[in-house]
């Protein structure tokens, strides 16, 4: 029997200028920051996982040194500008708004410009970059994550379709970084807690999928994100389980102890990969 395949979606990539609307407080250590404005005409956003780069002002100069648009990708200036990585989790259309939510560390680029930038201010947003897309016939999805994955995650289980079965796992430092997650009945949603253990540091999400058990009567489909080391656990289990690159998509979004991988905003990528991901190599 051949095996279901997700495949990658395909659109431009588009740079934009928004401007910061709303500022909301989501749990302590979590702040969901609402952007809009004239910028977002022609935004698109489909898929859980989908991710946007915010381009920062240079240290040194305090000017801000956004890709220049050409064509269906972007070109990034030399050196990299400041960017970081964050996952769209909401979407709305209507309002021209999307929703970011940033992890409120004592330090961290993305966590200042959060916290302090006044309402109106504006800031260069390139993306979303496209990511996979699962067709239905994986009825199954298994959903692993630190706070990192948290937005993505959280959104795909709020648009699962009805007579799609989840098992999701979602690894906080404590139980006050629990928020509220809609999902339908058939997805199961677990939190995981550090209790004082450094993010990633834990085998949390590792012991956690040992402890799933995969339906016979569909095709499963693993979306796993976070501290790289950690998911090392996640990827034996996906390979012991005979889900493939086609069946699966694990993803490192930063690692512990590299400075420029820092978990400061969700779904933050190595800066080094920009050009890569949202540039002409893409």
């Amino acid at each position: 029997m051949t095996l279901p395949r997700a495949t990658w979606a395909s659109f431009d990539i588009k740079i934009r200028e928004l401007e910061l609307r709303k500022r909301t407080p989501i749990t302590p250590r979590m702040l969901r920051l609402t952007l809009g404005g004239p910028g977002m005409a022609g935004f698109e956003s489909h898929l859980a996982d989908e991710h946007v780069k915010l381009v920062f002002p240079d240290r040194d100069t305090g000017v801000t040194r956004p890709p220049t648009q050409d064509g269906d990708h972007l070109d990034w200036p030399d050196p990299m500008p400041p960017v970081r990585d964050c996952s769209v989790r909401r979407y709305d259309r209507a309002a021209g708004e999307i929703d970011l939510d940033v992890v409120l560390h004592d330090v961290g680029l993305a966590a200042t410009w959060a916290r302090t930038a006044p309402l109106g201010s504006s800031i260069w947003v390139a993306g979303p970059r496209p990511g996979r897309v699962v067709p239905p016939a994986f009825g199954f999805h298994v959903l692993l994550g630190d706070e990192t994955a948290l937005p993505a995650i959280a959104r795909w289980l709020s648009e699962l379709a009805p007579s799609t079965r989840a098992v999701a796992a979602i690894e906080v430092a404590d139980a006050d970084e629990e928020q509220p997650i809609e999902c339908h009945d058939g997805a199961q949603l677990t939190w995981l807690h550090r209790n004082g253990a450094p993010a990633g540091s834990t085998d949390l999400l590792g012991r956690y999928v040992e402890s799933v058990t995969l339906p016979s009567d569909t095709h499963t489909y693993l979306w796993a994100a976070g501290e790289a080391g950690c998911l090392k656990p996640v990827r034996r289990w996906a390979r012991a389980h005979g889900l493939g690159k086609d069946q699966s998509d694990i993803s490192g979004y930063w690692r512990r102890g590299a400075a420029q991988d820092a978990p400061e905003s969700l779904g933050e990528r190595a800066r080094h990969a920009v050009a890569h991901l949202l540039g002409r190599d893409h």
